[in-house]
């Protein structure tokens, strides 16, 4: 007979992400999902995409999804869609994966940053009126480690000044705000599947989601070279598609996604009590939020090298989004910000690291993190 011996403290190794729990509770089911799709041949665009789509708009409470080859392509497709381009300007955070400006830069726009909101890390609505000029084409609140931005001021700015509202929703899907889904309150919403996500694929994918008919056409028509006809192309456009491969795992993964959300959101409200008192900022809930925790980030303003050095030592993997914000990328440099120009962003990309809250954590892994958290500190 086979034994087992029970994994040490001393022992004990704790991902950021533990991918493979999570696939051992959805083998069977996944992989007969890959066996009909390998089994049937068809691979691009196909049913199992069509009922992704549908499902995911629905999940998201919008009426159109369009599935896209990844989070970033979301993005760009999103920006194309409202013919956004050279000589405009789009307002973001630069507290984010490069992606999000990456995406307005690709379509030739303008990326202009403002600053977090320091308690959520989301852009500061009130600090957005004042960045807006003839070119502004539209905003692009990201919603930051799985948790929406403050909408409504930013809806009321985009209203009053006639702008587009694109939700970077890549890390919070099944997060909402004052009831409304993320995703669907903006013009379009851009998800990401990428595997560390929340609701990850095998590989890389994501869509966008939109309650408006003309751009959920529009990008089903961008996605696949500008063709809305095979060989008749209307406009330029480029090749991210969604497979079927990736559509029949997501579906699956769907169905688990909120039980998931909420094992994270019970591991949140342990490491809350656990930590309290401690010379440690944790995340800041708004009352009108329900966040999904794609990352659990705490903040020290001081020694935050030293403490993920601790983590690390002891097998608890920490990882810093993001060690240096977007306006002070080298990329970056002709637009002419400097150092102390964004203080609030730099000061959390200084200060901010996230550890591990991974659905499948068991309460041996909780309880151990939060130990060595205090043990440093005392």
């Amino acid at each position: 007979m086979r034994t087992t011996t029970k994994q040490s403290p001393a022992e004990m190794k704790i991902p950021l992400l533990d991918l493979k729990a999570q696939y051992a509770t959805i083998r069977s089911e996944s992989e007969a999902a890959l066996k009909k799709v390998i089994e049937n041949q068809d691979f691009i665009l196909g049913e199992e995409v069509r009922c992704f789509e549908k499902e995911t708009a629905g999940y998201c409470e919008t009426k159109y999804g369009v599935g896209v080859a990844s989070g970033t392509d979301a993005l760009i497709l999103a920006l194309k869609a409202l013919d956004i381009g050279p000589g405009d300007e789009v307002i973001t955070t630069p507290f984010t994966f490069f992606a999000t400006a990456e995406s307005i830069s690709i379509v030739g726009a303008k990326p202009v940053f403002v600053d977090i909101d320091p308690k959520t890390y989301n852009i500061d609505p009130a600090l957005i009126a004042k960045k807006i000029t003839k070119k502004t084409r539209a905003v692009m609140p990201v919603h930051l480690y799985g948790q929406c931005a403050d909408m409504d001021p930013i809806m009321d700015i985009a209203r009053k000044y006639d702008l587009k509202v694109i939700e970077d929703n890549a890390q919070a899907i099944g997060a909402a705000y004052k009831g409304r889904k993320s995703g669907s309150i903006g013009d379009i919403g851009a998800l990401s599947f990428f595997p560390s996500k929340n609701l990850g694929g095998f590989g890389d994918s994501g869509m966008i989601v939109t309650n408006d008919e003309k751009i959920a056409g529009k990008v089903m028509v961008l996605r696949v070279h500008g063709s809305a006809a095979r060989y008749i192309h209307s406009e330029i456009g480029m090749n991210s598609r969604l497979d079927n491969l990736q559509a029949a795992v997501l579906r699956i993964k769907l169905k688990y996604l909120d039980r998931w959300l909420e094992a994270r959101r019970k591991n949140a409200r342990f490491y809350e009590e656990k930590l309290k008192g401690l010379p440690v900022i944790t995340p800041h809930v708004p009352d009108y939020n329900i966040h999904t925790f794609h990352q659990y980030t705490l903040r020290v303003k001081s020694g935050r090298e030293k403490l993920m050095k601790h983590l690390i030592d002891n097998g608890i993997e920490t990882r810093t989004y993001y060690p240096i914000p977007l306006h002070l990328q080298d990329c970056y440099k002709s637009l002419g910000y400097k150092k102390g120009s964004i203080k609030e962003s730099e000061a959390a990309c200084a200060e901010a690291f996230s550890i591990p809250i991974f659905p499948e954590m068991t309460q041996a892994q909780r309880e151990y993190t939060a130990e060595k958290i205090i043990a440093f500190f005392k």
